[in-house]
């Protein structure tokens, strides 16, 4: 039993002890800021969105992107049983963004997010999950679009 825990205790430290760190994990290291934010389309996925980016809105960097963002959210059914009643559904959200500098458009990508569901007897959980999965989906957006902006910086 002793042996166990040393060894346990071992590992855990070096485990802990790797100096792994995220590589935008310091985000006061990113030299640009967003100018203007426009949101089209899912209202819920924008409001995440905004949250999650209006840190970065500020006019301390002399780089300024202006963004806007288009989201479509959709839930379509992937199967059914015997009876008509629904399995399993496919949440989609397409996300068009359009990167601007002083007017000039710098780029234009989608972002395509999806997950595949168990239908939920209860409609409370069904929403509650659907809403915490737009939140998933927006941090995710969030994160693809800062690498795109910290790339668009450096070139």
């Amino acid at each position: 039993m002793y042996k166990k825990f040393i060894l346990l205790f071992i590992i855990f430290n070096f485990i802990s002890h790797c100096g792994f760190t995220p590589l935008y994990s310091k985000k006061s290291n990113m030299n640009f800021s967003i100018e203007t934010l426009e949101f089209n389309g899912d209202r819920t996925i924008n409001n995440f969105l905004k949250i999650n980016l209006n840190q970065y809105i500020n006019d301390k960097h002399n780089k300024k992107f202006k963004i806007k963002i288009e989201t479509i959210f959709n839930k379509r059914v992937l199967s059914k049983d015997k009876t008509a009643n629904i399995t399993n559904y496919e949440l989609l959200s397409n996300s068009t963004i359009t990167i601007k500098v002083a007017e000039k458009l710098i780029k234009e990508f989608k972002i395509t997010e999806k997950k595949i569901v168990d239908d939920i007897d209860d409609n409370f959980e069904e929403q509650k999950n659907e809403r915490i999965t737009k939140q998933t989906f927006a941090l995710s957006i969030t994160n693809k679009l800062l690498t795109e902006l910290s790339m668009l910086n450096d070139s």
